[in-house]
């Protein structure tokens, strides 16, 4: 069974609609600095009340981490002990179907929201430091500080890439045991890291899930920032950063007067909580405010970013009817039979060097009418954000898809989480849910066909942004100069509304 892909009207209303940005963003002026109009959602209405609930005491956040953690056990005991049928399994249907769509949709409206009831950290903490939520001294575990070597994303990265392979190649997806075995598995790294680091080492530098969200967080349009940046410049007791007498502090070592970006943000409310001059609290700003000014470039957040773009993109590919072809293409070029696993590191390889390789290039394009005034690992670092819209637009049309036709019935699993008695679905059950989505199709690729405009809208600012004051002496990277980039973004995109106007196979 596959998924319809994304009408040719609704590609070519898209594809004008990105002309017509393109066209404008070599004609019009520089961009001005992001503006920081952002609002405080705790003074607006109805919302406001719900933040300040969030923000009162730790029960609200209590609670949530206690339910998180009662549906991750259910789903580990579903998954070991219940039937093999993963579309009967709770923990495959729900996991793959229900959960990482909605965790990728959540940071559109709610940024590293998850991260602040994330079953893996509380359940942690709750063995390591056996408290419920108040300060735990002295710490139990060794407390070490993190080596130098590990202070940066490259643990998460490699992690990433490796559940990505055993996802697909090894067909996780597919076998409960499995995704629930991968669930321990970061269960353990997280109470391991917490038993020999000082606070939270396995959430800021090794977690695959929480370094996505944090990255993707950079286009989100709420974030945890200071009431009035100037109570934060006066403090000296840095309460935010040290924790309070019940408080942990910061678990990634953050202060929240001098820090401009969401990515390490674990939106757990410490800093609300501990701030004695209750100084804290969540702000909503432009979307892809801070992509396009404030977070600053780094290497190792560009190969991330990067590989955000990469991996979405052969996600998408596996799915594809011909993915199947091409690898019996690639055994047959190697000589392998059998399992095709060394076939698929290849082409998994290719799927995610290939985006890098032309970024690179593009970027060389971009630096050599400019060498002199500029590094290319500058340049390289500086327009790697443009990856995220690229990348999060294609996540979410293609999970929303995925949640819209193959999710519908997972609730109904919860009477039922261990698929007892229950056989595999019948062609009959998959064709019914196929044609009864959750959102009617014209509604769908119209919000498809919309993320993808505003993904490259997101990418142009950015390059327009990021090029202004890119410069030896404050001269700017503009119109034609940046003809590299938007070739980029160009190329990216029609990779992805190629990849949305295909038939996409269910997961199961």
């Amino acid at each position: 069974m596959l998924h319809p892909g994304l009408p040719e009207t609704w590609i070519a209303i898209a594809a004008v609609a990105m002309l017509a940005i393109a066209v404008w963003s070599l004609i019009a002026p520089l961009p001005r600095a992001t503006a920081s109009g952002a609002i405080n959602l705790a003074a607006v209405p109805v919302v406001g009340a719900v933040v300040r609930f969030v923000n009162r005491g730790p029960y609200p956040l209590l609670a949530g981490k206690i339910v998180s953690v009662a549906l991750f056990l259910l789903l580990i005991v579903a998954g070991l002990f219940g039937t093999a049928y993963p579309d009967r399994n709770l923990a495959t249907a729900f996991v793959w179907n229900l959960w990482w769509p909605l965790v990728v949709v959540s940071v559109l409206f709610l940024g590293t929201a998850w991260c602040a009831i994330c079953p893996w950290d509380a359940l942690a903490n709750w063995i390591v430091r056996r408290r419920w939520w108040r300060r735990a001294d002295p710490h139990p575990g060794l407390n070490l500080r993190v080596p130098r070597y590990l202070h940066n994303v490259g643990l998460a990265l490699l992690l990433f890439l490796a559940l990505t392979w055993f996802e697909i190649g090894f067909g996780i997806t597919t076998l409960p045991a499995a995704t629930a075995v991968m669930a321990l598995a970061m269960l353990v790294l997280s109470a391991v890291f917490l038993l020999v680091f000082e606070r939270k080492a396995f959430c800021r530098y090794a977690c695959p899930v929480g370094r996505t969200l944090g990255y993707y967080a950079r286009l989100a349009p709420v974030a945890v920032r200071p009431v009035m940046q100037a109570t934060c410049d006066s403090c000296k007791t840095l309460e935010c950063y040290n924790g309070s007498r019940d408080i942990e502090p910061c678990p990634t070592h953050l202060v929240v007067g001098r820090f401009s970006q969401n990515t390490f943000c674990l939106s757990c409310g410490n800093c609300v909580r501990s701030c004695p001059h209750g100084n804290v609290t969540w702000w909503l700003r432009s979307p892809g405010s801070e992509a396009q000014d404030l977070a600053r470039p780094q290497w190792d957040g560009a190969w991330f970013m990067l590989a955000l773009l990469g991996i979405t993109t052969f996600h998408g590919l596996t799915m594809m009817p011909f993915w199947g072809e091409w690898m019996s293409v690639i055994a047959r070029a190697i000589g392998e039979s059998g399992r095709p696993l060394a076939s698929f590191t290849l082409g998994m390889i290719g799927s995610f060097a290939l985006p890098v390789l032309i970024y690179g290039a593009c970027v060389g394009a971009l630096h050599l009418p400019v060498r002199g005034a500029s590094s290319y690992q500058a340049l390289f670092a500086a327009f790697s954000f443009v990856a995220l819209p690229l990348a999060f637009a294609y996540h979410l049309a293609h999970n929303l898809d995925h949640l819209s036709r193959e999710s519908i019935d997972v609730f109904s699993l919860l009477l039922n989480p261990l698929g007892s008695e229950a056989g595999p679905r019948t062609m009959a059950e998959r064709h019914e849910q196929m044609m009864a989505p959750l959102f009617p199709d014209e509604a769908m690729f119209t919000v498809q066909a919309a993320l993808m405009v505003l993904g490259f809208w997101l990418a142009v600012q950015i390059v327009r942004h990021r090029g202004r004051d890119r410069l030896a002496g404050g001269a700017a990277l503009r119109g034609w100069r940046l003809l590299p980039m938007l070739a980029f973004i160009a190329a990216i995109t029609a990779m992805n509304l190629w990849l949305m106007a295909q038939g996409m196979e269910m997961r199961f």
